[in-house]
């Protein structure tokens, strides 16, 4: 394992924009170190011969048919709808026009 200095720990925090004490960088540091060496003590287990997987059992993904059927009336799509001109929605507007 190579070690995690605070100054590491510094530079992280820096770029999420997280203000660390430096008995704060000093416990993160030691807390990052034991996530480290877990993770390295799974190099132990042997893994020879076991395929990849995403979950240790199989899930089934059900889908519904593929059957076309008639769309939604547009004026019924926009009937409760707090604003509306013809079959468009109305939305207050967000972006300011460049001159």
């Amino acid at each position: 394992m190579s070690g995690i200095a605070p100054k590491d720990v510094a530079h992280a925090a820096g770029l999420a924009r997280l203000a660390l004490s430096d008995e704060e960088q000093l416990a993160m540091a030691k807390d990052l170190e034991g996530i480290l060496g877990h993770v390295e003590s799974l190099n132990a287990v042997d893994t020879e011969g076991v395929p990849p997987t995403l979950h240790g059992f199989e899930l089934s993904t059900p889908l519904r048919p593929d059957i076309p059927v008639e769309p939604m009336d547009p004026a019924l799509a926009v009937l409760n709808a707090p604003a509306s001109q013809g079959t468009a929605f109305l939305v207050p507007k967000v972006l300011e026009e460049e001159d």
